[in-house]
């Protein structure tokens, strides 16, 4: 069977019954969440079990369980709902002002802070009805990107992790060392030897997940003592504060550690190659109007939130 064949006798309210399916892992939950009889419902079930020769849900006591093979399905079925709620909310002629479109976006909270606030801002103030969903993401999603990036808008991650795929440089941002207020280890600057006594806070830090400053330390033969690893740039000040660990913190991110009081954003020993934000898109998107229109606003945020980088260095 060709696969225009095959395409012709899919059903696409198949695909949403089995992403509820999938979901709630109950055929009474997923009738419930669609607003379906559970009969009605029974019978999409059915009707995919015959298509994949597979049960989907499996009675396990009381209750149902995904099969193996359902499992497998969850994230395809994700991806293909998005990608399908994309073609339809597509429009011949785009007026910004007038669209309700929801751009989604992954990052870190580092992107988010920065770009992210900035360039929803914009949004709000040319198009009050658009929406941006920004999500965290995690090694998974940064080793899945090209897939994952078809079924979202974007993801804001520095140059080093991804390639291959097109992109938008933003800013550029320098690293800094973060201390406890009450650390007298360390004086009016942060030494080499700091850097290597000192217990550390890491960010991320896996194969797939580093900050390039974190890899320079390492390349210049020290190995730091790493006490905590956390997922979050912003959270790093409470780490921090009322410790003896050290931190690497953007310049960008050094207002709001300070604003909380209890810590000192140095100067590092040595000369920290600049972290250069970009954000990243599927190919599918390069002639998407509207996409380019989401472009140009994050292209604008990327000179306010480098003017404002610029700013703290001179004040």
């Amino acid at each position: 069977m060709t696969n225009h064949a095959l395409l012709s006798r899919l059903d696409l309210n198949l695909l949403i019954s089995l992403d509820a399916l999938i979901t709630e892992r109950s055929v009474t939950r997923a009738a419930e969440r669609l607003h379906l009889s559970q009969p009605a419902l029974s019978a999409s079930l059915a009707r995919l079990r015959s298509h994949f020769g597979d049960p989907i849900l499996a009675r396990r006591g009381n209750s149902y369980e995904l099969t193996p093979f359902a499992l497998r399905l969850a994230d395809h079925t994700t991806t293909a709902l998005e990608a399908a709620r994309r073609v339809f909310e597509s429009q011949a002629t785009w007026e910004p002002a007038e669209s309700e479109r929801e751009f989604s976006i992954y990052g870190s909270d580092y992107g988010f802070t920065t770009i992210g606030r900035v360039a929803s801002e914009l949004a709000a103030e040319r198009a009050p009805g658009v929406k941006f969903r920004f999500m965290l993401h995690n090694p998974v999603v940064v080793e899945d990107a090209a897939n994952r990036l078809r079924s979202v808008d974007g993801m804001v991650i520095p140059h080093g992790f991804l390639s291959g795929l097109p992109y938008l440089d933003l800013w550029k941002d320098n690293w800094l060392a973060m201390v406890s207020s009450s650390n007298d280890a360390v004086g009016g600057r942060v030494s080499m030897e700091n850097l290597a006594d000192l217990p550390w806070v890491m960010t991320y830090q896996s194969r797939s997940a580093f900050t390039s400053a974190e890899r320079q330390i390492q390349q210049l033969g020290i190995e730091p003592k790493v006490e905590v690893v956390v997922e979050s740039f912003l959270s790093l000040p409470h780490f921090v504060v009322g410790t003896r660990r050290i931190a690497l913190i953007q310049a960008a991110l050094a207002p709001y550690a300070q604003r909380l009081g209890g810590v000192r954003i140095l100067p590092l020993p040595f000369d920290a190659t600049p972290l250069v934000s970009a954000l990243w898109w599927h190919p599918v998107h390069n002639r998407d109007s509207e996409h380019e229109w989401m472009r140009g606003l994050f292209e604008e945020a990327a000179g306010i939130v480098a003017a404002s980088v610029a700013a703290q260095k001179t004040s």
